[in-house]
């Protein structure tokens, strides 16, 4: 039985991204995954849900396609050739994704580590020098609110189609819908919370998203969260916060979508047996990534850190550089991106307003309107804002929020700006094309 240099529990986004290092670095590597490759970013997160967006999109600029001189009749939406666009998505990816893996051996089963150097799959026990877990993470219920989990199809004998019988669902339930449903129940406004929101608002649904927190969005700038509250009531989605669940009348909707968190796949790997130190489900691990045991890693949603695919892949880089490299280095989370995709987008990187009133740092606020942007008017899509964060003594910029048409592509700027250490006068003196949005951000730091 060969012993591999590596064996990896997972093949979402750190796992995947893990491997293919792995193979750069010449190492012998084996990836588990008891489902498809992808995790959840490929088949039940940022891939299939961005697609939806992005098809509803289509539809929102279409009925507004007059404010362009442009008449249009009889538009209707064709939910399954959307979900038929979603899935061929997810299915090339998929190829691309298998075809990378050449040379790293896949097997699709559970996994169980039963020692610090020995992974248990069906049928046979699999020896590695290191051992990097990368299970993610799984959508959270509600007691009172638990998730449906009859059969969830069934046969209308009178239109001969399928109906979707479950009625309180997750957003891995929400992705594979067969129609609109007609009213929504949104319960959490977070991320995940506020995207389907949006998404099933302009797809025709009657929504209403309910937040326990005094805002939407609670973990963002609270200009942001104020001002997408505004956009969602504008758009007659009803906003309930500072919520009590126990008030609302489940009856009075079609669907209840429970969007409250994510929790850490770990359960099933035997991590109590080798006394793995776990801290609410989560991989407990230190600077670099390493867990109570010495060749166990951990990257990913598992350890409870950012929830983020991008940060999932760079942690698992991360870590296999730092089981086989001399050069070990400590990961990173200070200069992560964040984006949301809502309509319009959200984005932010590095120290908010509302974090720097806290910790009474002196900064200085930069801000530019989207009703002031060219390309903005051209596009009709003049809501939201640039907001720039500076440290008032040295200029350098130490964060940034946008809210507004392709933020989630202006904030990758930022992100370099901030990671280069780079000073406002030095981004205000970058010539950016015109008329684009992205010279809105020079807009923003030359501001007087």
């Amino acid at each position: 039985m060969p012993i591999y240099d590596l064996v990896i529990i997972g093949a979402g986004w750190a796992g995947f991204n893990a491997a293919l290092r792995a193979k750069e670095l010449g190492l012998k590597v084996c990836l588990i995954d008891s489902h498809q490759i992808g995790g959840t970013c490929l088949n039940y997160g940022c891939i299939p849900t961005k697609t939806l967006i992005a098809c509803a999109k289509i539809f929102s600029l279409v009925k507004r396609s007059s404010n362009f001189g442009i008449e249009l009749d009889n538009l209707r939406i064709n939910l399954a050739a959307i979900q038929e666009k979603k899935d061929k998505v997810i299915r090339q990816l998929s190829v691309g994704m298998q075809s990378k893996l050449s040379g790293i051996d896949f097997i699709n089963s559970l996994a169980r580590i039963i020692s610090a150097k020995e992974v248990k799959v069906v049928g046979r026990v699999i020896n590695a020098k290191f051992i990097l877990i990368a299970t993610g993470s799984y959508p959270i219920g509600l007691p009172e609110l638990k998730f449906d989990s009859s059969t969830s199809l069934t046969i209308n004998p009178e239109q001969g189609r399928r109906i979707d019988r479950k009625k309180i669902i997750s957003s891995d339930e929400a992705l594979v819908l067969l129609e609109i449903p007609q009213s929504l129940l949104v319960i959490g406004a977070g991320v995940i919370g506020c995207e389907f929101a949006s998404l099933f608002s302009i797809l025709g649904a009657q929504v209403t998203i309910a937040e326990k927190m005094p805002l939407l969005l609670p973990a963002e700038d609270r200009d942001v969260s104020r001002k997408i509250e505004v956009i969602f009531k504008k758009r007659e989605i009803k906003v309930v916060t500072g919520a009590d669940i126990s008030t609302f009348d489940i009856e009075n909707y079609s669907k209840i979508l429970v969007c409250v968190g994510r929790a850490p796949n770990t359960n099933g790997l035997g991590l109590e047996d080798l006394r793995v130190k776990l801290k609410n489900n989560r991989i407990v691990v230190d600077d670099y990534l390493k867990s109570s045991l010495d060749n166990i890693y951990a990257a990913g949603d598992c350890t409870g850190q950012l929830m983020l695919a991008h940060y999932a892949a760079y942690q698992g880089v991360m870590a296999v550089q730092n089981m086989f490299s001399s050069d070990r280095k400590k990961a990173d989370n200070s200069v992560v991106p964040a984006c949301i995709f809502t309509e319009p987008q959200i984005a932010s990187v590095g120290v908010k307003e509302n974090d720097t009133l806290v910790c009474a740092k002196r900064i200085k606020v930069h801000k530019f309107d989207f009703r002031a942007s060219a390309m903005a008017l051209i596009i009709d899509e003049a809501e939201g804002f640039v907001k720039i964060i500076s440290n008032q003594e040295t200029g350098q910029i130490i964060g940034a929020s946008i809210i507004g048409p392709l933020a989630t592509e202006l904030i990758a700027t930022l992100a370099l700006a901030i990671s280069c250490h780079l000073t406002v006068s030095e981004v205000g003196a970058m010539i950016f094309a015109h008329p684009t949005f992205s010279e809105s951000l020079r807009e923003t730091l030359n501001k007087p």
